[in-house]
């Protein structure tokens, strides 16, 4: 994929909007919005046990497009972010997998997610705690153009 200088998201929203040409676009799948419009991000938890809580963050990515792992290997990528409201940063553990290495002739070597990634997420909890909430923020792009980053928020019983 061909990545400009200039962060990703000014190149899929801010080029797109002067040109007139509006959001990305792939074959078969109409108009595109943000990231999320092409990866579905879900959640699900393990039972509190020791006075902690696993808690498996689970993107799936359409065919065709990929996302970045954190780190990502290029400041010029938009790596993922999971953050958990209400917990201390040190407090909480998350284990992103790595990323499929990829080369591009202006960025170098940088790393990619295709198809799916599970994230793990171990916070602290006992049972009765709260439900824990979750912020997953992230770019999507295609070997043309990436899409604005997304915000997904899950809510964890």
């Amino acid at each position: 994929m061909r990545h400009s200088v200039v962060r990703p998201v000014l190149a899929a929203a801010g080029l797109g909007l002067l040109l007139g040409v509006g959001p990305a676009t792939a074959p078969g799948q109409g108009k595109l919005g943000k990231s999320d419009s092409v990866v579905k991000v879900t959640a699900t938890a393990d039972k509190p046990a020791d006075g902690k809580q696993v808690i498996t963050v689970k993107m799936v990515i359409d065919k065709g497009w990929h996302t970045y792992p954190n780190p990502a290997g290029n400041e010029n990528c938009f790596p993922t972010v999971v953050k958990v409201e209400g917990k201390k940063a040190e407090d909480v553990k998350i284990d992103y997998p790595p990323g499929k290495p990829t080369k591009d002739n202006d960025l170098g070597t940088y790393f990619i997610w295709e198809d799916s990634a599970a994230i793990k997420v171990t916070v602290p909890r006992a049972d009765g705690d709260p439900p824990v909430k979750l912020q997953v923020k992230f770019q999507a792009c295609n070997d043309r153009s990436c899409l604005p980053p997304a915000t997904v928020e899950l809510t964890v019983p």
